[in-house]
């Protein structure tokens, strides 16, 4: 029996004291690059002054680091199957780290820019392959209290990233959004290179280079245009449009290609994962659960300072107890998924999304207090706490062994996809609704709240619809095997 089997063999039974900690250590590093993900959303202002850049220029920091995301993490699934995760994880972590002293020092915008294309590049890499490895270490019974982890990364790492950003800037410069993770970033990678090990065994995996192209053009263009309608302030909608739609239709082609290639087991991401419906839905809920977390990140900041005159600090601190409530509730819902399966926690946590989106959309407006708010953001944080544990858990524990790193490389390009669409949503909507009101004689103030509370009520819709995917999700049975796919839950 090879080592690998061994492994597989015992960590049906239990994992072990070094798995638990590789799993730690992936955690841990997991959140740090995620933060970033959001971090420089409400440092635009500040990047504007300091390096004397527009709104426009400012908002590419989010844009190149989402969009380098998306090209990136397709590639993964082949990674993470022709590389030991060891030096994959070190290379990652390394890179990160790298990004990021470079942006603490950077002396202009063009390096910032650099910077952050770099971080992304190691951030990309290391969610699906913590998702890979912890579905492979640790035994079914336990699965639902491990994810609980990571679902907490997803959603409280970025969720989060906007307060310490408000923090921060209060305080200090935006240089110091970096000084502050660099240490952090650098212990957890020395730590990572003395504690992990490689924990699946490679193969030559051939690498279909077309593929990546298309995976390139297709995914990077699709960001690029949904990043484009969400910064369409002032119009210029039939350029990103098409943009998007040139992305759609290149993804048609990647499609197509793997769906050749996945016949000799030489797909880049293979798709045979959605003949498990259990995946599919889950994947369809994931789009739902990202446009409504992203949508309502970039929302609200905009609400509190823009309506109601809050500031920087005070809209941080706001947003706060709900990133809290998330992290502290990802082990309890891991563990209520062990013992009741997905679907208990699925319909009552789409229901609360719903809720506060709706009542978001019906009860922020322009003089509403700021408790009202917290309210708002309490509830989505409650809703998604019991949503995306549940979701990790069910939609990889449905796939066979063979296909994990596709499942997991297929679900982070899943949410980057969905994170650009919910910021163009949400955003569109606003502008739209927004300058038809001052069209008609509305105040600044009283239209943005319109445009707000519209965008709010198009989330709403959409969260609606995903009480109803929470339905069709049960149990996973055991796929811990090779078959050659993935058998279609009843």
């Amino acid at each position: 029996m090879s080592n690998s089997a061994e492994r597989t063999a015992v960590s049906t039974e239990t994992t072990t004291a070094r798995d638990n900690l590789v799993i730690r250590v992936l955690i841990i590093s997991a959140f740090t690059v995620i933060l970033n993900e959001t971090i420089m959303g409400v440092a635009i202002p500040h990047l504007m002054a300091d390096l004397n850049i527009t709104a426009i220029d400012a908002q590419w920091l989010t844009t190149a680091f989402l969009l380098t995301m998306a090209i990136v993490i397709p590639i993964t699934g082949f990674l993470l199957q022709r590389f030991p995760t060891r030096p994959l994880y070190i290379i990652a972590m390394s890179v990160f780290v790298a990004g990021t002293a470079l942006a603490a020092v950077a002396p202009g915008f063009e390096v910032l820019l650099a910077a952050r294309i770099v971080q992304a590049c190691g951030t990309a890499v290391m969610l699906p392959l913590l998702m890979t490895t912890v579905i492979s270490l640790v035994p079914e019974r336990e699965r639902g209290r491990r994810m609980g982890t990571i679902g907490m990364v997803i959603s409280v790492a970025p969720a989060i990233g906007p307060t310490i950003s408000g923090i921060v800037l209060a305080f200090a410069s935006w240089r110091f959004l970096y000084v502050a993770v660099l240490p952090v970033a650098i212990t957890v990678l020395i730590f990572g290179i003395v504690a992990m090990r490689s924990t699946n065994e490679p193969k030559k995996t051939p690498l279909d280079v077309l593929s990546v192209i298309l995976s390139a053009i297709g995914f990077g263009t699709l960001v690029y245009g949904l990043s484009l309608i969400g910064e369409s302030a002032e119009g210029d909608v039939l350029k990103a449009v098409g943009y998007a739609v040139l992305g759609v239709a290149v993804i048609a082609l990647f499609v197509w290609r793997q769906t050749i290639l996945q016949r000799g087991d030489r797909a880049l991401l293979d798709l045979r994962t959605f003949k498990s419906r259990t995946f599919a839905v889950s994947s369809a809920m994931f789009v739902v659960c990202m446009v409504s977390l992203f949508g309502t990140i970039i929302l609200i900041p905009l609400y509190t300072q823009g309506v109601l005159g809050l500031s920087v600090l005070n809209t941080g601190l706001l947003l706060l107890p709900g990133g809290l409530t998330m992290g502290l509730l990802a082990t309890p819902v891991g563990r209520a998924y062990d013992k009741i399966g997905p679907r208990a926690l699925l319909i009552p946590g789409t229901i609360l999304v719903a809720t506060a989106l709706w009542s978001a959309s019906l009860f922020l407006g322009d003089g509403s207090p700021w408790w009202s708010v917290l309210a708002v953001h309490m509830t989505m944080s409650v809703g998604l706490a019991f949503v995306f544990t549940p979701l990790f858990t069910a939609s990889l524990g449905a796939l066979p062994r063979k296909l994990y790193a596709h499942g997991a490389a297929i679900i982070s390009t899943i949410q980057q996809v969905a994170a650009a669409a919910g910021t163009a949503l949400f955003v569109a909507t606003m502008t739209a609704v927004t300058h038809t009101q001052q069209a008609e004689g509305a105040s600044d103030v009283s239209a943005q709240a319109s445009g707000i509370q519209t965008a709010f009520m198009v989330g709403a819709i959409l969260a609606t619809v995903g009480i109803g995917l929470a339905t069709l999700i049960e149990r996973p049975v055991s796929q811990d095997s090779d078959a050659e796919a993935p058998a279609i839950a009843h």
